[in-house]
């Protein structure tokens, strides 16, 4: 019989260490979205409540990721394109805030940026490094990676919008920062369908020959 039938497939997440990274990732982005949500309303920043969101949808998703570990391929694969399909609509959302509040807003507070996005950058270079083992897998597993290291690079961004706002005392930067945001939830958003259509065709044949391996 041939090797090439049952090919060995990807790490799918199914360790005990992961999941125990995963619970850890999930309880640091669950408080940093009432930090950073809390800290939008205050301030008016569209990057922050842009950041914040983010944190949400990364602690729904993430439980999502430990819901399907050990499933078939298939469902794995799934579930990689409902976070992808999640994260392609909470960047369409920011885009339409972002141009609203082009045309309506007004200057939102640097301090408070500044801080926390200080606050949510620490907490997400926290989560790289306990999953920083985990990078790599199938598109369950890798879009985990994928969405953590996009959070990072946001807040970083964030940074930058604050020091903007503070500099020039408009709300341009703000703007600017939270619709590089969105693109790049959308970016992320085709990485991650991308991959999980793959895995899911993959899991279809796999489903089809298990008779013969």
């Amino acid at each position: 019989m041939s090797a090439s039938c049952c090919e060995e497939i990807s790490f799918d997440g199914d360790s005990i260490r992961y999941k125990r990274a995963l619970w850890t990732v999930i309880a640091i982005n669950a408080v940093m979205f009432f930090v950073e949500i809390s800290a939008s309303f205050v301030s008016g920043s569209q990057a922050l409540q842009a950041d914040a969101l983010d944190f949400l949808a990364d602690s729904v998703t993430y439980t999502v990721t430990i819901l399907v570990v050990g499933k078939s391929l298939k469902a794995r694969a799934n579930a990689a394109l409902f976070k992808g399909a999640s994260l392609a609509f909470m960047g369409l959302g920011v885009l339409v805030s972002t141009v609203y509040h082009l045309l309506n807003g007004g200057v939102p507070g640097a301090e408070v940026m500044g801080v926390t996005a200080g606050l949510a950058l620490a907490a997400n270079l926290a989560s790289v490094i306990v999953l920083i083992k985990f990078r790599d897998g199938d598109s369950n597993v890798r879009s985990v990676w994928i969405c953590t290291r996009n959070d990072a690079l946001g807040n970083i961004a964030v940074l930058f919008a604050a020091w903007g706002v503070w500099e020039i005392d408009s709300a341009l930067p703000d703007l600017i920062v939270a619709g590089f945001m969105a693109s790049l939830f959308l970016y992320g958003s085709v990485q991650i369908v991308r991959h999980a259509l793959r895995d899911r065709e993959a899991g279809v044949l796999a489903t089809g020959s298990a008779s013969t391996c």
